[in-house]
């Protein structure tokens, strides 16, 4: 009796869980796109000596955003439940 009482609980938590699973991804993939754009606007800067203090910066930023992003993609937050 109790196990079919939480029953609909368990199915919404689960719900909850792939939804945070799907949001996960798209951050990770506008973390991608971003790292990547953050490089390639670093890169022109530096390379066409517009600003090129700025353009060093945003080439080292967007790595390490690469870097982080890599880390989360390779170890995930676990959403499930069983």
């Amino acid at each position: 009796m109790f196990f079919e009482l939480l029953s609909p609980l368990t199915d919404f938590a689960v719900l909850i869980a792939g939804y945070f699973g799907e949001i996960w991804d798209f951050l990770i993939f506008i973390g991608r796109v971003s790292a990547s754009i953050i490089v390639l606007i670093g890169a022109i800067l530096w390379f066409t000596e517009a600003n090129m203090k700025r353009g060093k910066g945003l080439v080292f930023s967007g790595i390490l955003l690469a870097v982080v992003i890599q880390y989360f993609v390779m170890y995930p937050p676990v959403f499930s439940l069983g």
